[in-house]
């Protein structure tokens, strides 16, 4: 019998090739109708034999496009339509955004191929892209995902382009990002004095390999961005660029031009081949024992045994590494702690001084992202995401239940990024940087008002870090009186706590969740720096059940800048040795006196690591956020659970006695212990109080976050020392660090008790 179905799938369902697919299944099955995007999603009507249209929803659902993901679909008889055809309609728009948007994908095999080529017409085009593969969040101005709504609307599409573009059986039906050399997106090759050097477009590339060889430093600007790149074979050249960049110790992440070359050099796991061929294609940081090459290892990764590699992502690192033999630097093209530029102008103006070359591009990037960035651990290859930019952003998969309020969540400070809930889905910006960087705040605020622009929302609630002087908590106050909406505090380690119930819908479960969220610093409900705590959640109530013994803060922020102020907060007079090898005599008499009057205190586990670093002489001053703590990882190669000591027990009192840890540590280095063992055992320490916690209160399921959680190690020894009998819960979406508070306000305002308003 003839009938008549209307279909709607939500989900990343636009930008993703899935109109054109609909198309050519409906046309397999004989069935007319239309197919077109609408602000909720991707709307189908078919009319034909009921068992073609069941055949169609079940082959959709259960095989979709390559790059979507599926979130819901719902399939309903309606009134027999009578159409001469199946056709794909172009999208109206009639009432406010409601879908997922789409990240950047990277270039597929079939675009890699073409360029390369000689043969074909897009060969050594390096913007080529199909509905699998391309820019998406880069370029998007407004939704629905048609061209006239990105940054490309501006080259139009020649015959040949346009051909492709209207034909079914074309790999580009209807991809909104199509173009080649004939009407798209330009290249030029400058100077530093931003005079023009003349290549026919087949050379450019082949001169940059050259200019890289030569030991130049090239910005290069990408689809998400400018990169700033160098031979990473060439230690004078790498150096160079660390001074020119500010950027004395932070590693510099490595393009591989091939996986042939890249399986030479480093031992890489399946982990490390799927993340790194994936469609996200994300940094992955990989051990380096056993490297075969010639990497400038030392300044590259100096006192690191582990290296942030990444494979070519677009067009354009694809077409360089066919010119090159060597790994490159391919770092954020900015100077240190400030945002990836991503404007010509801007570039030039900004890196004119660092730069020796430039290679410009004539697309606008409407949404300038870093690299994402993820590593896995050793033992159990559990991944923990360390940045979430490029290919991740700006969706988010997991359920989020709203009601009707519209929410905007400002995060943290020092890894800031913006929740935003206007419609049924949650939307988390990519990684935006430390707001104590103007630029980085600028962008942060662009990036607040571009949120409300795109889905034409305002909120409702603004929520902010309970911290009041976070420049992401000023923002949300400012706002919410401009907007005149209600504003809540939501204290900052709890919204790591919701971070994860969220991520894995624990809020209405049944029996309590223990929450371990340790960090570097967070404004505690008693007005001290909170970083080392345990939580209990049930029933809607988030209650703090433990933390780490007090100890002093010392010298403000500069405490978390000079891990020997961790140090001397935490040391007794049997440490006076190892103070003076690091304070003069003067130093420590001010600090003592300091010591003396102080009455902030802090919990933070973040400060304790900082401590053991500057003991054990591994690093007494931090270059860049968490540099102590990385060093420190980094002197572990693997451990041993049965030759490890417990540096502490858990008190009658129930929290962590710091001091005493400390001590019990510094014995067994002074007792010639190897820093190895020694760092081993302060491992299995802290995971083991977090079990004598967890039996204390009687909990079995346990959640981790904070950045103390990129320690992979660290998680190894939980998830070994847990067994069976424990169940562990990790931010596994998001990233442990502040990145994922925006998050996790947006969850304890919604799920939680005990919201402050202002």
């Amino acid at each position: 019998m003839i009938k008549s179905f209307k279909v709607i799938i939500t989900g990343q369902v636009q930008g993703v090739g899935f109109r054109p697919y609909v198309y050519v299944l409906a046309k397999q099955l004989d069935l007319t109708g239309t197919v077109s995007n609408n602000e909720e999603g991707v709307i189908i009507y078919l009319t034909g034999k009921e068992e073609n249209i069941r055949s169609f929803v079940s082959q959709l659902i259960e095989n979709p496009p390559k790059v979507s993901r599926i979130n819901t679909h719902t399939a309903r008889e309606i009134v027999l339509k009578d159409y001469e055809d199946f056709s794909i309609i172009p999208s109206k728009k009639g009432s406010k955004l409601n879908l997922q948007l789409t990240p950047d994908f990277a270039i597929c095999p079939d675009c890699a191929g073409e360029i390369l080529d000689a043969s074909n017409r897009r060969y050594n085009y390096p913007f080529t892209t199909c509905v699998n593969c391309g820019p998406r969040w880069a370029i998007t101005n407004t939704f629905p995902f048609e061209r006239n709504h990105t940054s490309i609307v501006e080259f139009t599409m020649c015959p040949e382009c346009e051909r492709e573009y209207t034909d079914p059986l074309d790999r580009r039906f209807h991809s909104q990002t199509n173009s080649c050399s004939k009407c798209g997106i330009g290249m030029e090759l400058t100077d530093s004095q931003g005079e023009i050097l003349q290549y026919l477009e087949t050379e450019l590339f082949e001169k940059i390999g050259e200019l890289l060889k030569s030991g130049a430093i090239i910005a290069l600007k990408n689809t998400s961005g400018y990169l700033l790149c160098c031979d990473a074979t060439n230690p004078e050249t790498v150096q160079r660029l660390r001074d020119k960049k500010n950027r004395p110790n932070k590693p510099f992440a490595i393009l591989y031009p091939s996986f042939d070359l890249l399986e030479r050099e480093l031992r890489l796991t399946n982990k490390h081949r799927e993340a790194l061929s994936s469609a996200e294609r994300p940094i992955v940081i990989i051990q380096k024992e056993a490297y075969k090459g010639s990497l400038a290892l030392k300044e590259l990764a100096p006192g690191l045994n582990q290296l942030g590699i990444m494979m070519p992502y677009t067009g354009i690192l694809q077409l360089l590494a066919e010119h090159i033999s060597m790994p490159i630097v391919a770092t954020s093209g900015n100077f240190h702690g400030s945002p990836i530029i991503s404007d010509n102008e801007d570039c030039f103006q900004t890196l004119q001084s660092v730069a020796d070359y430039f290679v410009h591009h004539n697309m606008p990037v409407s949404n300038p992202q870093d690299d994402s960035l993820v590593k896995f651990s050793s033992k159990f290859h559990h991944e923990v995401i360390f940045r979430r930019s490029r290919g991740y952003a700006p969706n988010y998969f997991g359920k989020v239940h709203s009601g009707k309020e519209k929410i905007l969540a400002m995060g943290g400070h020092l890894k800031s990024t913006i929740g935003f809930i206007p419609n049924d889905y949650i939307y988390l910006s990519q990684y935006l940087g430390n707001l104590d960087n103007y630029d980085v705040y600028t962008r942060f605020t662009q990036t607040a008002n571009r949120f409300m622009e795109i889905f034409e929302q305002k909120p409702d609630t603004i929520l902010v870090d309970s911290h009041p002087e976070y420049q992401s908590t000023q923002f949300g106050k400012e706002l919410s009186k401009e907007l005149s909406t209600n504003l809540f505090h939501v204290q900052h380690h709890k919204a790591h706590f919701a971070s994860v119930l969220g991520e894995h819908d624990l809020f209405e479960r049944d029996g309590p969740v223990m929450g371990v969220i340790w960090d570097g610093t967070g404004y505690g409900d008693d007005g001290n720096i909170w970083g080392g705590e345990f939580f209990s959640y049930q029933d809607g109530q988030i209650d703090r059940i433990g933390h780490l013994q007090y100890f002093d803060w010392l010298a403000g922020d500069k405490m978390a800048r000079e891990p020997r102020l961790s140090l001397l907060s935490l040391s007794d007079n049997h440490m006076e040795d190892t103070l003076s090898r690091k304070f003069t005599s003067q130093e420590i008499n001010i600090y003592k006196s300091i010591r003396e009057r102080n009455k902030l205190k802090t919990s933070s586990v973040g400060r304790l690591f900082d401590a053991v670093a500057s003991l054990l002489g591994i690093c007494d001053y931090n270059t860049y956020e968490g540099e102590a703590a990385i060093l420190l990882e980094n002197n572990i190669k693997e451990y041993d659970l049965s030759a490890c000591k417990s540096y502490a027990s858990l008190p009658d009192t129930g929290n962590i006695p710091t001091q005493l840890l400390l001590k019990n540590l510094y014995n067994d280095y002074a007792n010639g212990t190897s820093r190895e063992n020694i760092i081993a055992s302060f491992l299995y320490t802290l995971a083991h109080l977090v079990f004598e916690m967890a039996d204390k209160h009687k909990i079995s399921d346990l959640a981790f976050s904070g950045g103390v959680f990129q320690n992979t190690t660290l998680i190894d020894m939980l998830i070994e020392l847990a067994g069976t009998n424990y169940k562990l819960y990790f931010n596994r979406n998001l990233s442990p660090n502040d990145e994922n508070v925006s998050f996790g306000q947006i969850n304890y305002h919604i799920y939680c008790s005990g919201n402050k308003k202002q």
